[in-house]
């Protein structure tokens, strides 16, 4: 669908009002919408391609750095020119919930607060919860609170929506 030549672009959508964007006839705004969504995977890959060309570059130098300083993970600068490159390898930690769950117990069997050691955290999932019988639900609904999410607004063509 041809649009008009003063369909505002991605840049000049940054400057434009909110008010006057939503005031734009609908199906701009689907175009609009397609265009938004086309430039954000791509610039998804490009950040992606970009990000594993500046790791063929500086991945094993800065891997020697950090070895050099004793350490598998963190932050290390590297000269390049004029420019210093800082290279951060972050550490993700992931345990083991059963084997946690046992420490606990054998913890406060050994007469210990094990609030002192980790951080306990319940969680109930909406769809069990929504499974639940109503009795088991109302003596949990005080520790319940809901908060709407973020609007959701796809614009389709009539007859897309299946």
């Amino acid at each position: 669908m041809p649009y008009p030549e003063n369909t505002p672009s991605i840049d000049e959508l940054l400057n434009l009002p909110t008010g006057e964007i939503a005031q734009l006839p609908v199906e701009l705004l689907a175009v609009l919408q397609r265009e938004i969504a086309e430039a954000a995977r791509q610039m998804r890959a490009v950040s992606a391609r970009f990000n594993a060309a500046l790791d063929v570059r500086y991945g094993s130098r800065a891997a020697e750095a950090r070895r050099a300083c004793g350490k598998d993970t963190g932050t290390v600068r590297i000269a390049d020119g004029d420019f210093t490159v800082v290279a951060d390898l972050p550490k993700r930690v992931d345990w083991d919930q059963e084997q946690l769950a046992a420490m606990v117990e054998r913890i406060r069997a050994a007469g210990d607060d094990p609030a002192q050691y980790v951080d306990v955290t319940y969680k109930v999932p909406e769809r069990k919860y929504a499974a639940w019988p109503e009795a088991i639900r109302a003596g949990f609904e005080p520790a319940r609170t809901v908060r709407p999410g973020a609007l959701k607004v796809e614009i389709k063509p009539e007859g897309a929506d299946r």
